[in-house]
């Protein structure tokens, strides 16, 4: 199995930075010991002009079905044969992708402490893949690669080069060619080599849902062959998939650029005085959020969906608020927010005060109960309506914090901006709007089906005609002799959440 890397560089940005990038030094020939045989790296060339990778590995046919899944049926001495005789020494399948993860480990995190600023910039890659099974042919290669910004050169190999007219094999020639960070490119071959091989060569268990969200961080959620891609990479286990599937959901919905967000809400500042322009509405949302809290007397405090943690920002100012936890499905949205907040430079009285952590709230999640207060900021209309009883139940039936702030777009309120369609919703990731009454109707039901009672403010001017642009519902748990008869319900709800 063989596989190059290859970059081009200048006397000032030389090429042999890939050896930094790779934490393989281009005079050296290393060998590394996988569980299916060994793999070794080398250059074939290395200049300041140009420098070229390559991974080679072999693979022990004998260790592969001693530690591979799957035996021959006995008495069926061909299916006994395939396990030696086959075509995983040679053509690229997730034997490559393991050892790729393995001997690259620190290249794949995007991880240099010798050249960081490298690490970040995309370079002119070239990566060469001589034998890859592909089934599914050239067209699928190029729909899995092409849409990550590859340009794709892939020619089919003839089953016999003596007999053209027996057709091609199901094996190709991959040459792409593209400008991209390291890193990405890695996580790209790491994910769809076993995609297009469509086998695996172990066992696919819960945590490969794991290992597929964190190698398709930032390109999988919005690729358009995802669902083949999740399906292969899991081996068609439905169970899995479908898992994936709905996290890769929540992924997309959660990453929309919050700045997108804000320039809807803030499109009121343009039909303004210009002498006097109002506070934006993404400031005024927060700043009727942090009144709620304080009157609630909240002092641990969840803030559900944070983003990019402008709210836990916030809340880390006012000293009544002791414990901050912000929750959100993206990484890349929690990194963002720790980038924010300064976490690896703030002091040590200051960081106890708060945490990030990754967590879906369509899935119920011991580290959410016991909390004073929960915020969901414009949060539940980026969820499909089927999906809104998991969030309830995960919230108000099992976290249950004494108060919870839910605030939503008004939709009735859409048509006090001029720059905003008629008929269209502020943002694209909303899967819903809803007015003041549909709103209200939600609220009292969630209310009386898990205890709460509940009230509504107003966030913005609120308009005589068509109300605020924001509604706020604050829910705070009733007294224990009032919840004790929502008990059937809450049995009922969590029935739902499991069939969302």
């Amino acid at each position: 199995m063989f596989l190059t890397i290859s970059t081009t560089g200048t006397p000032e940005r030389p090429a042999t930075d890939l050896g930094f990038l790779l934490h393989k030094h281009p005079e050296n020939a290393q060998a590394f010991s996988t569980s299916y045989g060994t793999a070794h790296v080398l250059y074939p060339e290395a200049s300041a002009e140009r420098c070229t990778a390559a991974l080679l590995l072999e693979v022990d046919p004998v260790a592969l079905v001693r530690r591979g899944k799957g035996k021959g049926k006995t008495g069926a001495p061909d299916a006994a044969l395939a396990q030696y005789v086959n075509d995983r020494p040679y053509a690229a399948s997730s034997l490559l992708a393991v050892a790729l993860s393995t001997v690259f480990s620190s290249a794949l995190r995007g991880v240099c402490k010798a050249r960081p600023e490298r690490a970040e910039e995309p370079l002119p890659l070239r990566v060469e893949v001589p034998a890859l099974p592909a089934r599914g042919g050239p067209d699928l290669v190029r729909s899995l690669f092409e849409p990550l910004g590859w340009t794709v050169h892939v020619e089919p190999v003839a089953l016999d080069a003596q007999f053209p007219e027996w057709g091609d094999s199901r094996y190709v020639q991959l040459v792409l060619e593209g400008e991209l960070r390291l890193a990405e490119a890695l996580r790209h071959l790491y994910v769809l080599l076993p995609v297009l091989d469509d086998a695996k060569h172990y066992w696919v268990s819960a945590d490969e849902v794991d290992k597929l969200l964190r190698a398709g961080e930032g390109w999988l959620a919005g690729h358009p062959e995802q669902k083949l891609i999740t399906s292969r990479y899991l081996s068609r286990r439905w169970s899995l998939t479908r898992q994936a599937m709905e996290r890769l959901e929540l992924v997309r919905l959660a990453e929309a650029d919050d700045t997108a967000v804000e320039e809807i809400d803030n499109a009121v500042d343009e039909q303004a005085d210009t002498e006097e322009r109002p506070v934006p509405l993404a400031v005024r949302r927060r700043e009727a959020i942090l009144a709620a809290l304080r009157a609630s007397g909240a002092a641990r405090v969840l803030d559900l969906g944070c983003g990019q943690g402008q709210l836990v920002q916030e809340l880390l100012k006012d000293v009544r608020f002791t414990e901050i936890v912000g929750v959100d499905v993206s990484v890349r949205a929690l990194t963002i927010a720790s980038r924010r907040l300064k976490l690896d430079r703030m002091g040590e009285r200051q960081a106890s005060r708060v945490r990030l952590f990754q967590g879906s709230l369509a899935y119920t999640d011991k580290r959410l109960k016991g909390y004073d207060a929960a915020v969901l900021s414009e949060v539940v209309e980026h969820l499909d309506l089927p999906r809104l009883p998991a969030l309830e139940y995960a919230v108000f039936g099992s976290a249950r914090p004494r108060t919870v702030l839910v605030t939503t777009p008004n939709v009735e309120y859409n048509v006090r901006w001029e720059t905003l369609p008629a008929g269209h919703v502020r943002h694209g990731d909303h899967r819903f709007e809803w007015t003041r009454a549909e709103f209200r109707e939600w609220a009292e039901r969630v209310a009386a089906r898990h205890g709460y009672q509940v009230r509504y403010e107003p966030v913005g001017p609120d308009d005589p005609e068509v109300g605020p642009p924001t509604q706020m519902a604050v829910f705070t748990l009733a007294a224990p002799d009032t919840t004790t008869t929502t008990t059937t319900t809450i049995t009922t709800t969590e029935k739902e959440a499991k069939a969302a």
